[in-house]
């Protein structure tokens, strides 16, 4: 039984007017000691013997009776608003039940009821009665909803394996997890995703992870490359900017291209390696790729180096590529150099992750055509941001059975962290007029006071 009580509270068939319930027993005692508080002194003083109807005092006994009820409603708003995730315990609960009761996936036995006039029994009073109800078990914890589904091979055990779809509309929540545990299956759904949101800066890098919301983080060491889609006002740019704020107060060696000369291109004035001319960009990436296979070489003559560690585990600082319209500048380039930059491309996703070399890839839509021969599925971690088309989150998660739902919220999107659950994602939090060139620009300063000056050329380190 301990077993069972770790997965939380069970739902069962009695569930499905749980709001109710629960609202009555939560009022009712408040509801009661409103009325003895008004009335008693005559309840103290009460005498049977003497209790006549005509003494009742009607107009002050309905006049009690508003009060409590307003009592009630009062504190039931005020219950309602901080015990917000109390309320929701209890709704989930009671949908859960209702979503079984009403696709009957459950065991039953039609049965009549017992009657002293049996001959007058025409089967309208027979009724069903439920012989075994799925164990389905709910908790709520961390920001996070796990539910257990039994595994039992019952008739309705395939539709209770692919509740993902069920879970996340009926909940209003994200699936995060789905694990196969031995007897059960446990479904791991974030709610109120929007709350898990946070500031610019709260976005910092440690231990090869970035923070980018309380329950996502990017851990490049583990799951390198990313990649970023989304069209004008999805926020796509905000984003690449803090996580390039971010990198700016580590030891991160940063290369930037932008080849529209847009936002990102501004960063020039106030740190190196930022690039808009073709040229200029072919030939960051020319040594990009260059600097990642001279370190992985590098790496194998250093003291200490231990076959299957990686660059951190040798004190080396990681290098980003933040590649922004990635498309855009393959459309701009000829055939020549599109092949060149694809098979630079594809090293370094296929053996940058060892070395330290990272690649960020933007773009509106990423077809296949610029990402071709298994470059896009490198990718461990996907970002969509803002309206996209149901070819465009095709070409970013793949085939799914997931419903995208849109939300007029800038920033907004989903994410695949590299576990293929697709989830609700928004970007950090920006402040109305904050300057990134500034910002920016101090984090480079205060971290060029406490290190080497550095080179055109990419070194080992």
């Amino acid at each position: 039984m301990k077993r069972f009580k770790s997965r939380g509270k069970r739902v069962r068939a009695s569930d499905k007017s749980l709001v109710a319930k629960y609202t009555v027993v939560s009022l009712l005692p408040v509801f009661l000691l409103v009325v003895f508080f008004m009335h008693c002194r005559s309840i103290i003083g009460f005498r049977w013997a003497q209790f006549r109807f005509s003494e009742i005092n009607v107009p002050y006994w309905i006049f009690s009776l508003v009060v409590a009820l307003a009592v009630c409603a009062v504190v039931g708003t005020l219950y309602r608003y901080f015990k917000v995730d109390a309320i929701r315990r209890v709704q989930h609960r009671q949908r859960l039940c209702r979503m079984i009761l009403d696709n009957k996936w459950y065991e039953g036995e039609t049965r009549k009821d017992q009657s002293w006039f049996k001959d007058m029994n025409t089967g309208q009073n027979s009724k069903e009665v439920i012989t075994r109800f799925p164990r389905v078990y709910y908790r709520m914890e961390s920001g996070l909803l796990h539910i257990h589904v039994e595994v039992v091979m019952s008739r309705y055990q395939e539709q209770l394996l692919k509740l993902e779809k069920k879970l996340e509309s009926g909940l209003y929540c994200e699936l995060t997890d789905k694990i196969l545990h031995d007897g059960y299956a446990e479904y791991v759904l974030l709610y109120d995703t929007i709350s898990r949101r946070i500031g610019i800066e709260d976005v910092v890098v440690s231990n090869g992870s970035m923070k980018l919301m309380e329950t996502v983080d990017w851990a490049f060491d583990a799951l390198p490359h990313m990649l970023i889609s989304g069209g004008t006002g999805g926020g796509k740019t905000y984003f690449i900017l803090s996580m390039i704020q971010a990198l700016t107060r580590t030891d991160a060696k940063i290369h930037i291209l932008d080849p529209k000369n847009a936002d990102l291109a501004d960063l020039a004035s106030v740190m190196p390696d930022v690039y808009y001319k073709p040229d200029d960009i072919l030939a960051s990436i020319e040594r990009f790729h260059d600097g990642m296979m001279e370190r992985s070489e590098g790496m194998k003559t250093m003291p200490g180096y231990k076959t299957g560690e990686n660059y951190a585990y040798l004190g080396l600082p990681p290098h980003f590529l933040i590649f922004d319209e990635y498309v855009a500048f393959m459309e701009m380039i000829g055939r020549k150099e599109n092949e060149t930059v694809l098979a630079q491309l594809k090293k370094i996703v296929m053996l940058g992750r060892q070395s330290g070399f990272f690649l960020v890839l933007a773009c509106q839509r990423p077809d296949a055509k610029y990402l071709g021969d298994g470059i896009r599925d490198q990718f461990n971690f996907r970002v969509a941001l803002g309206r996209m088309s149901e070819l465009g989150y095709n070409m970013m998660f793949g085939e799914t059975d997931k419903d995208f739902f849109q939300k007029p919220i800038r920033g907004r999107g989903y994410v695949d962290v590299g576990t293929s659950v697709i989830s609700e994602f928004y970007t950090p939090l920006v402040p109305r007029g904050y300057d990134f060139l500034t910002e920016i620009g101090r984090a480079v300063n205060a971290r060029s006071l406490s290190s080497p000056s550095r080179t055109g050329r990419m070194p080992v380190g």
